[in-house]
């Protein structure tokens, strides 16, 4: 990848390590030459599960430095939005995209939003200790932009104003996505669900989901195109496609759009594009809409709002024959990284060019 952030050397993480091991249940953390306050450290955020105890504001913080090397290059140069949790899962959240004084070691960006009709500060976390802030701060779930706000290496033509009005944005960097994503969310309930809850993760709903992906991967290579898949982290699997940049969001939706009618022209009975919940019932959502500027999915390392503290976690495709959602949580990831390295490492650099592959015309 060519982010303009950077990955903490080891030694730096070790370090938070100690300190994470040593302070009370409040202190401060001294990370890169920055002091970041940290309190309710063994605070539970997720409940414990069968044998297990529950996992704490302090296992979170520690959770994000071991990642942080593989999830920093996911984030770089990225408009950031989080959901917090003040008292963990089970309490009240909320999202967050503005921040008002955010610490100075935290990179802001300043966007327009037409919700208002003003300008916004986005932060861009591009270093651990930015990381490790939002990690006290309960933001348990992050979510990144899919364009990024620095033009290099494919999009140098672009320009970087986002402030003032909705045509700067559009006409700027941002509005050119690096990937087209394909959202695979399944609405096959287990039967256990409580009314008016969202499908709860089975293994059934899960084997039809993996299904749907791997036909939409072999469409795609018989198109000449690779696509790289992660877990959700709650009940799907998020497909991307990594694109040159010389397509805008509206250019890059119309492609998805296209793979996801047929999907469902080849499977009606599986599939659906319905926005009506109701309708989706027994199918699986394959939501295209998802490619639209300032929405995102949950980042590649991402903790997710499950009991179990599932990680949206990239797989390589010759695992997702036997992977599950529970297989990867905020105890095991690190260890999986740490051991074999990330399976998404490298795919800035293998971004195809959709105006070659598919005759997709560039947006001016």
């Amino acid at each position: 990848m060519t982010p303009t952030g950077r990955s903490p050397a080891a030694g730096t993480v070790q370090d938070v390590l100690k300190q994470l091991d040593a302070l009370k249940d409040r202190g401060v953390l001294r990370v890169e030459g920055h002091d970041i306050p940290v309190s309710n450290l063994d605070k539970a955020l997720w409940p414990g599960v069968a044998q297990r105890k529950p996992i704490t504001k302090r296992f979170l913080l520690r959770y994000l430095a071991r990642v942080s090397r593989w999830m920093l290059p996911h984030l770089s140069d990225r408009p950031l939005f989080v959901t917090r949790f003040p008292n963990g899962i089970g309490g009240k959240s909320f999202y967050q995209k503005h921040w008002d004084g955010p610490p100075p070691f935290a990179r802001t960006v300043a966007i327009y939003s037409s919700q208002g009709d003003t300008d916004g500060d986005y932060v861009i976390c591009e270093n651990l200790a930015t990381l490790l802030w939002l990690g006290q701060m309960a933001s348990l779930e992050l979510h990144a932009w899919y364009s990024r706000i620095e033009p290099a290496p494919d999009a140098t033509d672009r320009g970087r104003r986002f402030t003032g009005s909705e045509g700067a944005l559009e006409k700027s960097v941002l509005n050119y996505p690096d990937f087209v994503v394909f959202d695979l969310d399944p609405y096959d309930y287990s039967g256990h669900e409580s009314r008016g809850a969202e499908p709860e993760l089975h293994r059934r709903a899960f084997n039809r989901t993996r299904e749907l992906a791997l036909q939409v991967r072999e469409q795609l290579e018989g198109l000449g195109l690779s696509t790289w898949v992660k877990t959700s982290g709650r009940t799907g699997l998020h497909l991307y496609l990594p694109i040159v940049r010389d397509l805008d969001f509206d250019a890059a939706r119309e492609v998805a759009e296209t793979i996801a009618r047929h999907a469902l022209k080849e499977r009606p009975r599986e599939v659906t594009i319905d926005w009506s919940v109701e309708r989706r019932r027994g199918k699986i959502f394959f939501d295209y809409n998802q490619n639209s500027r300032g929405k995102s999915l949950a980042v590649p390392y991402s903790p997710r709002r499950h009991g179990a503290a599932t990680v949206s976690t990239p797989v390589a495709w010759e695992e997702l024959e036997t992977v599950y959602p529970t297989d990867f949580t905020l105890r095991t990831v690190p260890d999986r990284l740490e051991g074999g390295g990330d399976p998404w490492d490298g795919i800035l650099e293998s971004k195809q060019d959709l105006g070659t592959i598919l005759g997709v015309g560039g947006a001016a």
